[in-house]
């Protein structure tokens, strides 16, 4: 009995049997090829979210394809008991692409956060005992959804109803110096920061913010944590984010595009802080299985290459062009932001809360995209999608947008 056929699906199975934390449009995808997806009805869109930074290699790619497909012959899983070659591998590359002399592997940003949150508070108990265990970090800031990891994001909305959180946390605001330094202290652990803030709008930071924040970190014995879990490989055109900002911290977290899709995240460290997660200190009974690491060690291979680094600011600049054209037509962008393919454009005073309805516009137009907040349009597509693909879906965009003006003046 093929379940295919006669387990029929549709957007309704969704209300009868899943959770509500979720509200997913009406459009059922089924298959996707490259930068295209076709949903069950056989439309075709062009894909400039890439399942939110995820699938930066593309649907389907066939490379990663086929090492799925060896590795699914080979072994799925370890117990962490014993270790595996592809993790050894992956880690092995990560190391000597990067500042980190050590990594952990979990299964999602979030993890790979929740492990660098631990990793902080336990190097600062061995180092200098308990009272030096606070957290700072930035308002608008986005780092998972677990207790710790929303309590360490700086949107209070992700805590309401679930307190009491974590203590001991403290937040500024973003790319202002005076503020980080007002509340850092000889009791703060860690200062976590996203070199671009993804959730919070797509907003990067400033170049001498961040090497000032490095500076007060050193100056108070605190670890410096980045979260690439959105900006890393490859994404914003540089193997991780940091690299263009001059600043090296002491604990980084990777996911999203690390697997393209296959669960997998990292956090990264240096070995004078990964040392404080001694042996039974932290776990995940998934992290570091064999598929994972596989798929990621691929990734990995294909991204860090030059051919695609340097397309991804080749497609940031036809992007940004593209996006520019459409506003010098529509007048709808206050500004146009963001670095390699992680862009964000802020809507106009009279649009405000207003960037979902051009995603849903977009949609009927058979183009997916994102929102980074109710004002701003959010595009993380493929690193590697064709340039014509860029033009049809700017094409498509082009005409949500007038949809969304002429609704607008209407009402």
């Amino acid at each position: 009995m093929d379940r295919k056929v006669t387990q029929q699906v549709t957007r309704a199975t969704f209300d009868e049997v899943m959770v509500p934390n979720y509200a997913p449009s009406a459009i059922i995808p089924v298959r996707g090829e490259g930068s295209h997806i076709w949903d069950k009805e056989g439309k075709e869109y062009i894909d400039f979210a890439g399942g939110i930074a995820v699938t930066a290699l593309g649907h389907s790619n066939p490379t990663l394809v086929n090492v799925m497909r060896e590795q699914a012959g080979q072994l799925w899983h370890l117990s962490n008991v014993m270790t595996n070659e592809p993790a050894l591998r992956l880690a092995k590359k990560l190391t000597e692409k990067t500042f980190a002399d050590r990594v952990f592997f979990a299964n999602s940003g979030a993890e790979a956060n929740e492990a660098a949150f631990k990793l902080a508070r336990r190097y600062a108990f061995d180092h200098f005992g308990p009272e030096k265990h606070e957290i700072i970090a930035f308002n608008k800031s986005f780092h998972g959804r677990t207790l710790f990891t929303v309590s360490v994001g700086g949107q209070a909305k992700y805590k309401e109803g679930f307190e009491p959180t974590p203590g001991g946390i403290k937040h500024c605001d973003y790319n202002d110096i005076e503020q980080l330094k007002a509340i850092i202290s000889d009791k703060t652990c860690a200062v976590v920061m996203e070199p671009i803030q993804g959730e919070g709008g797509i907003i990067p930071a400033n170049i001498e913010f961040a090497k000032q924040v490095r500076e007060l970190c050193d100056q108070h014995n605190a670890l410096l944590v980045y979260d690439e879990v959105q900006s890393g490989v490859g994404r914003t055109g540089t193997f991780f984010a940091y690299e263009q900002l001059g600043v090296t911290p002491d604990v980084l977290t990777t996911a999203k595009a690390l697997g393209n899709g296959f669960p997998v995240g990292a956090m990264l460290a240096t070995e004078k802080a990964a040392k404080s997660l001694a042996f039974g200190t932290h776990g995940s009974t998934y992290g570091g299985n064999p598929m994972a690491c596989a798929i990621a060690e691929a990734v990995v291979d294909i991204v860090d290459t030059p051919e695609v680094l340097s397309g991804v600011a080749k497609r940031h600049d036809l992007f940004v062009e593209g996006l520019k054209a459409l506003n010098e037509k529509h007048h709808v962008f206050k500004e146009i932001r963001g670095m390699g393919l992680l862009i964000g454009a802020e809507m106009i005073d009279s649009l405000a809360g207003k960037a979902g309805e051009i995603i849903k516009a977009a949609a009927e137009e058979g183009l997916f995209a994102l929102v980074a907040g109710p004002n701003v349009l959010r595009l993380a597509p493929s690193l590697i999608i064709p340039e014509q693909d860029i033009a049809e879906g700017l094409a498509r965009l082009d005409k949500a947008i007038a949809t969304v003006v002429a609704n607008n003046k209407a009402a």
